[in-house]
């Protein structure tokens, strides 16, 4: 194939001499036989001229398409990455240590590579297409009749001598070129069809070795403990742990440099996060609030942001890092767990804080023994009596932990799992299943030291949350304090659920189960099911109802991050950014509903079906329904009332509470809830006394005898309005006459002041009027 162009440039040049004699054969036949066979069709110079420019422009753009881009090189480029991580993960597994976590990390770099080199020996082929179609585009300069006469015609040949030179110098180039490029293509799909055996070799090794660590097979891999004769106690101990010291921080190492990109996206992540919290909790204290929020009784925030963010972002860590070696992942674990003791220090009890330290201790001890220490007697009693410690903690020591948590109830299972897998631990390793009693061992710790770690995350976590609740409060001028303990309780719900997810996550990450109990749930869900001619799977409907329930969720608690409560009930409330609190609302809750429809699978044509029925039930009982969720979308938009609105509709009056898609809330002013559909509300004359305003015209009624004039009784009216703070003096009080008479008026006053507080208005100006006109020795009665 890599000669064809070069095969077909020498017939040009040597087919000239076949020419030439068929040439003398045509000139006798036309002589015998004057007709029009063998006549050409006539043809210019400037014919000629064009054709073999074509044929050069074609031989330089074949030139120009053979070279390689930039994209070619960065291809190559990415082949030597794959090349050197791959050389990497062989030679560190021949002498890592054959724990589980590090065969996880090889079995998933493995994957990945396997993956890429798909994608370059794709690549590879792609290019080699290109080459074929370069070349066919060469060979069909044949098809020129122009350029094949002027080969035939040796006279008008030599006239194009020179442009035939240039011809002949660009095909040598370009055949040169394509030559070197295909053999160069050739060369780096061979190297990565040998990878790729290489890649399929060592994950064969890789499940090997995870199949006989599992739990699932119990056969023995060593002697029993009391038939062990251990041989490395012979050996240079010191010697070993460097060797292996060395072998795991150049797989950590690798692994760090691999997961750079996300560990650093954690880490702006987090320094986000610092900087969110820093800012608010300077605004409170700079603004007089730091009393008010000590009030709140921050366990964790209230003594610095560094390690809470800290002990937030490693606990991120360890879920998303589940198949990083074991050196990394016990770093990060014990990273952790120190971050965890600051906190902990002068907050715990003294017997609590011994207990937790000598748990630190024990796991120190079994993360060395487990990365350093090869299999052998010493490490195997070793691991025993670290078990039997951890055992007589569970039974005895461990009570002390659980009082200082915020999540007692977990707790609970973390130590009957705890105590269980340390047991287990002890008779896998006394009959020789020591790679399954290590991984026992270590999961029984993470799973303990996890729970503790998630509680306190939890914590952090609704801690930050109220402090950008207050925060956000006390920008709107609302000092009040409110129940953050069943708020907490409130929002801690859900949180819940994910805390649990990472836990059990963890553990059967460690358990070497996770996997493939994924895999299993992933095969179950995605699995087609089939119910007349509609298809969907388990999946599609789980996706739907996880979407409709995250939906609900943040359409509810969104209102927390507007700084807004349920039960608070201030004159001062922030109608525009109740609106815009309804409007995030409704887009939550559609987006979440289109999108779960979305991503049920559902097809349009069954869709407009499900519509169909839909618009006939609407028709038959659900016209109210529909009547109060389309009223309650113009009730959100055209804003006729707004939520802290004081109304009456009808019959009833009071305070609008809360604003719904198809009812609204009302507080009445004897406490009582009054709920109206919104279809009422728009088909109901509404009054609404705060649509403008917050402000009131009141009157007060009464009588003053004793001698004075009107104008001294309008001076004392003015002057004690002005001195009370619930009057609103910007708007102009008015004084009216009902009645005068020598040493006895009839007034009438009528004033501004809050919706919210008239009658606590009217009753202060009443006291201050009684108490003013007294001053001057006239009686009042109203």
């Amino acid at each position: 194939m890599i000669r064809k162009p070069l095969y077909f440039i020498t017939l040009f040049f040597s087919f000239l001499l076949v020419q030439q004699a068929f040439s003398q054969a045509k000139a006798i036949a036309k002589k015998e036989n004057p007709g029009r066979l063998f006549n050409d069709t006539t043809a210019t110079d400037s014919d000629y001229l064009m054709s073999i420019e074509k044929a050069g422009e074609v031989l330089e753009s074949a030139y120009n398409d053979t070279d390689f881009e930039g994209g070619t090189f960065h291809l190559f480029g990415e082949m030597k990455r794959t090349e050197s991580k791959l050389e990497l993960i062989l030679a560190s597994l021949k002498g890592a240590n054959p724990n589980v976590r590090n065969q996880q990390m090889y079995r998933l770099v493995l994957q990945e590579i396997q993956q890429e080199l798909e994608e370059q020996n794709k690549a590879i082929n792609e290019r080699n297409l290109n080459l074929e179609k370069i070349k066919k585009r060469v060979i069909d300069l044949r098809k020129d009749k122009t350029l094949i006469t002027l080969l035939r015609d040796t006279i008008r040949r030599k006239q194009f001598k020179k442009e035939f030179a240039n011809l002949k110098k660009r095909y040598i180039a370009t055949d040169s070129l394509m030559t070197k490029n295909q053999s160069i293509l050739n060369n780096k799909k061979r190297l990565t069809v040998q990878r790729k055996i290489s890649v399929s070799n060592a994950l064969v090794t890789v499940e090997g070795k995870l199949e006989k660590s599992g739990i699932s097979i119990f056969k023995k891999e060593y002697p029993s403990l009391w038939q062990t004769s251990d041989s490395a106690i012979k050996k240079k101990v010191t010697h070993n742990i460097k060797a292996k010291v060395i072998i795991e921080e150049n797989v950590a190492a690798y692994y760090l440099s691999y997961k750079a990109g996300g560990l650093i996206t954690l880490c702006f992540f987090m320094g986000l996060l610092f900087w969110y919290i820093s800012r608010n909790i300077k605004y409170l204290k700079e603004n007089g609030h730091a009393e008010n929020l000590s009030q709140f009784n921050f366990k964790y925030l209230n003594r610095g942001v560094l390690i809470p963010v800290a002990v937030i972002s490693l606990n991120i860590a360890v879920v998303t890092n589940l198949y990083a070696p074991a050196l990394f992942l016990e770093l990060l674990q014990l990273a952790l767990l120190g971050a965890l003791t600051i906190l902990f220090k002068n907050q715990w009890s003294g017997v609590a804080m011994r207990n937790w330290l000598l748990l630190l201790a024990l796991f120190f001890a079994l993360c060395f023994l487990d990365l350093f220490i090869t299999i052998g007697l010493l490490q195997r009693c070793a691991f025993i009596i670290i078990n039997i410690l951890g055992v007589r903690y569970g039974l005895v020591q461990i009570k002390t932990l659980k009082e200082q948590l915020y999540i007692k109830r977990f707790f609970k299972w973390a130590s009957i799992l705890f105590i269980g897998l340390n047991g287990l631990s002890i008779l896998y390793n006394l009959f020789g299943r020591v790679s399954l009693s290590n991984m026992l061992s270590l999961t029984a710790f993470i799973s303990l030291t996890q729970i503790v770690a998630l509680s306190v995350l939890l914590k952090i976590i609704l801690e930050i949350i109220l402090l950008q609740i207050y925060t956000t409060r006390v920008k709107r001028g609302i000092e009040k304090m409110f129940d953050y303990e069943s708020l907490s309780n409130t929002l801690k719900k859900p949180f819940i659920i994910v805390i649990s997810y990472m836990w059990l996550i963890v553990i059967a990450s460690n358990l070497n189960i996770w996997e493939s109990l994924r895999l299993s749930i992933q095969k179950l869900l995605s699995h087609p099911n089939t119910i007349g001619s509609i298809t969907f799977t388990l999946g599609n409907i789980v996706l739907f109802f996880i979407i409709i329930w995250i939906a609900h969720l943040l359409q509810n608690y969104v209102a927390y991050f507007f700084g807004e409560i349920d039960d608070e009930n201030e004159e001062n409330i922030n109608k525009r950014q109740h609106s815009k609190l309804l409007i995030t609302r409704l887009i939550v809750l559609i987006s979440g509903y289109l999108l779960a429809v979305a991503a049920s699978g559902m097809p349009l044509d069954k869709l407009s079906i499900l519509l169909g029925a839909l618009g006939v039930g609407v028709g038959l009982g659900l016209q109210n329904v529909v009547n109060n969720f389309v009223s309650g979308i113009i009730l959100i938009f055209d804003k006729p009332i707004q939520i802290g609105d004081v109304v009456e509709i009808s019959s009833e009056s009071g305070r609008v509470k809360s604003m719904g898609l198809r009812t609204t809330k009302i507080n009445a002013p004897n406490g009582a809830e009054i709920i109206i559909p919104n279809g009422n509300l728009l088909s109901q004359n509404i009054t609404n006394w705060t649509y403008t305003d917050n402000f009131k015209l009141v009157e007060i009624t009464f009588e003053i005898n004793g001698e004075t004039i009107p104008e001294e009784i309008n001076t004392i009216v003015n002057e004690t309005l002005l001195k009370l703070p619930l009057v609103n003096n910007s708007k102009t009080s008015q004084i009216y006459y009902s009645s005068i008479s020598d040493g006895k008026y009839k007034l009438l006053i009528k004033f501004w002041c809050s919706i919210y507080r008239t009658e606590e208005t009217i009753s202060i100006a009443r006291q201050e009027l009684y108490s003013s006109f007294k001053e001057k020795g006239l009686t009042f009665s109203s």
